[in-house]
């Protein structure tokens, strides 16, 4: 078993549910900790070498540019609205990059 890929998958995964959960409870404290959790993600696929690493890293990325606006707008402006579709742009990007995780997981499967 590969524990780089499991912690790698993990933080992915968290970073989607807990982006799921401040949709579900609009707290600042969930939002920070998805833009935290998804940091996290962020700097574990920049060391990855793999089929899709760039489309992973682009996905990640593309989070974080949703997530830690949305805490600003939440906590410093005050508009819910606009952290909530900020957090739903996060959450597409974050299960497109599930799907690519996914189908890395299915092409190396084939490999062996």
């Amino acid at each position: 078993m590969d524990w780089g890929k499991v912690i790698y998958v993990f933080f992915s995964l968290m970073s989607l549910t807990s982006t799921a959960g401040f949709l579900y409870e609009h707290s600042a404290v969930s939002l920070f900790v998805a833009a935290s959790l998804n940091l996290v993600s962020t700097i574990l696929k920049i060391g990855v070498r793999n089929l899709l690493a760039a489309e992973l890293l682009a996905s990640s990325l593309v989070a974080d540019l949703h997530l830690i606006p949305a805490f600003v707008y939440l906590e410093v402006a005050e508009k819910t609205e606009v952290a909530i579709a900020l957090a739903i742009g996060a959450l597409l990007a974050n299960i497109f990059s599930m799907g690519l995780v996914y189908i890395e997981s299915s092409k190396n499967r084939d490999e062996y």
